[in-house]
């Protein structure tokens, strides 16, 4: 009941939200435009991210009030929605935006979480006697590693309808489980409210998609991801804490490895969008969207699992 409410909070007011934000893009033409690269064949509203960001902060304040987490997503998150939508909008035009702006804001947000004293702390020793706490410089790279390579890894596996919505819902349900077991409420009410907003917006964005959550809505939902494990499982990071997130995580950190891999072996730069993605690969063999979606949720549910069954053997 404790996350319950959190979450029906939240999926409500996103469900309300995704229409208008549908009809405004509508009106104004901010669409996202099919592309050789793109699998959809016509415009798709492009503002689903805004429906996201209002759903998870407002539920947020409502039921965690001015937290250091409801700071971090409030300051880094807007950041990074204000960028996303600068970014979408230069898609909508059929331009590239450039892609320091876009690193340089991803950093400065990537560091949001340590000035409200969210940050890898230390990790065990060898035989689980103590911790070795990380020094102040190794803390702070750590976590906004992760931090930037979440929210990238989320984005980056936002390709095809459904695909970025119901990982985020399958990662942050997990994250939530583990929450709850370990009883850290703060971190349940945070992951039940990126569960309802997610969920919701998958119910539109499932294949045919009818809105696009955007870059603006991908990576504030990989920041929330970030931000949430590093909040209920990272600050110190014993073997479990390091693979419950990772394991909530695996598809889209998969992915990545896989993606700059062949990146690397072919050339390309790391941050040039191409069809080398996992759920490329599989429409290729001669999946449909729907298919190779389910085939990768599959996948996800399955990390997930693993993730719950350490938690439940170390408690």
């Amino acid at each position: 009941m404790q996350a319950f409410i959190p979450f029906i909070t939240s999926f409500l007011l996103v469900v309300g939200l995704v229409p208008l934000m549908r009809y405004v893009a509508l009106k104004v033409s901010f669409v996202d435009r099919p592309t050789v690269r793109k699998i959809h064949a016509h415009p798709i509203p492009l503002m689903g991210g805004i429906a996201i960001y209002l759903g998870c902060l407002t539920a947020l304040w409502l039921f965690d009030g001015f937290s250091n987490r409801f700071i971090t997503l409030l300051t880094g998150g807007t950041a990074l929605l204000i960028i996303g939508l600068v970014d979408d909008w230069y898609k909508t035009q059929g331009r590239e935006f450039p892609v320091w702006p876009r690193l340089l804001v991803y950093i400065a947000a990537s560091a949001v979480p340590i000035w409200q004293g969210i940050q890898i702390e230390g990790i065990s020793k060898v035989g689980g006697s103590g911790m070795y706490i990380f020094p102040v410089g190794l803390s702070v790279l750590a976590t906004m590693a992760w931090v930037f390579g979440i929210m990238n890894m989320i984005n980056f596996i936002d390709g095809v309808d459904g695909l970025a919505s119901g990982i985020v819902t399958i990662s942050a349900g997990t994250l939530l489980v583990a929450a709850l077991l370990v009883g850290e409420e703060g971190s349940a009410v945070m992951a039940a409210i990126v569960v309802g907003a997610s969920l919701a917006f998958l119910l539109f964005n499932f294949y045919p998609a009818r809105i696009f959550m955007g870059d603006a809505g991908a990576v504030f939902l990989g920041y929330v991801l970030a931000v949430l494990a590093i909040d209920g499982t990272l600050k110190q990071a014993t073997f479990v804490s390091i693979a419950v997130p990772v394991l909530a995580m695996g598809v889209p950190i998969l992915d990545t490895v896989i993606v700059f891999g062949r990146r690397l072996l072919s050339g390309k730069g790391l941050h040039r969008a191409d069809k080398l993605h996992t759920h490329h690969t599989l429409m290729k063999w001669g999946l449909s969207q729907t298919q190779t979606v389910s085939f990768l949720y599959l996948i996800g549910a399955l990390f997930s699992l693993l993730s719950i069954i350490i938690v439940l053997t170390s408690t």
